[in-house]
């Protein structure tokens, strides 16, 4: 049987690779540090795949590690597009074989329509220019290619009413993303839940949930909030992720109820009866 650990992205075997190459060298991270005019955390983040080197500080790590250029030509290959938070989750994304989400306000990014999307970038942007706009919106509806890769990862969806309700982008655009959850649903690509108002209090309510599960690595959880977001790996961390999903589930109602009040939501926003 395989080992248990965390799944390795390639930012993983990037940082994994300059700890090898410092300590070979004989450097120590605030050595390095020095070399590269940066903070030791900074390598310590770069180590442990937290972050990535800018092009000119990874041309100075390849003149203190003597590596011949060998770090600035593996960073053009890394993809960067995602923000720092978000990048490593990404790529977890990819070798995940089962995936589980939990919204408490919007739909999950995997699911979204390039209209919903889109009114999401604009709404927290002063100054939007249409070029990022549609920048960002392929960046995140690419995503949802995984769902129909070759692991085609399980896939369950528990959202909180409210994310039925909250009108995003228009009556149309609304209608339109339920539609997309429900066709999944019905068609058997999706589990979904729904969380009605009427549950109260439940275990999920304090923010945005995923959690992975991996062939031969160790599951991870994925809490995000506000520009900001944390991969966890720590077993407890994980296991109380996990239950607190369980938790919340347990106060859903039923796939076919769900179905039911997606399609009807999606009738409602058509209407303008939301």
């Amino acid at each position: 049987m395989a080992p248990h650990h965390r799944p390795r992205t390639a930012r993983a075997k990037y940082g994994e690779e300059l700890r090898l190459r410092r300590t070979t060298a004989g450097l120590t991270q605030e050595a390095l540090s020095e070399q590269i005019v940066c903070s030791p955390t900074l390598i310590s983040h770069f180590e442990a795949g937290r972050r990535l080197p800018n092009p000119d500080d990874a041309q100075r790590i390849d003149r203190a590690l003597a590596t011949d250029g060998f770090f600035a030509r593996w960073l053009e290959d890394l993809d960067t597009k995602f923000v720092d938070h978000f990048a490593a989750v990404a790529e977890l994304e990819q070798q995940a074989i089962e995936i589980r989400q939990f919204a408490p306000a919007l739909v999950p990014g995997l699911l979204q329509t390039e209209s919903y999307a889109r009114a999401l970038f604009s709404a927290y942007r002063p100054n939007h220019q249409p070029a990022e706009l549609d920048r960002d919106v392929v960046i995140r509806t690419e995503r949802a290619q995984i769902l129909d890769g070759p692991l085609k990862p399980v896939v369950w969806t528990l959202l909180d009413e409210a994310v039925l309700r909250r009108e995003v982008g228009g009556p149309q655009v609304m209608a339109e993303q339920l539609e997309k959850i429900a066709d999944m649903a019905a068609s058997g690509r999706l589990r979904l839940h729904v969380l009605p108002f009427g549950a109260g209090a439940y275990a999920l309510q304090e923010g945005l949930l995923t959690l992975m599960s991996f062939q031969d690595s160790a599951p991870v959880a994925y809490v995000e909030g506000f520009l900001s977001g944390n991969l966890l790996d720590d077993p407890s961390l994980v296991s109380a992720s996990q239950t607190a999903y369980a938790l919340a589930l347990s106060d859903a109602m039923s796939r076919r109820e769900s179905l039911a009040v997606v399609r009807a939501a999606a009738e409602d926003h058509t209407h303008g009866q939301h």
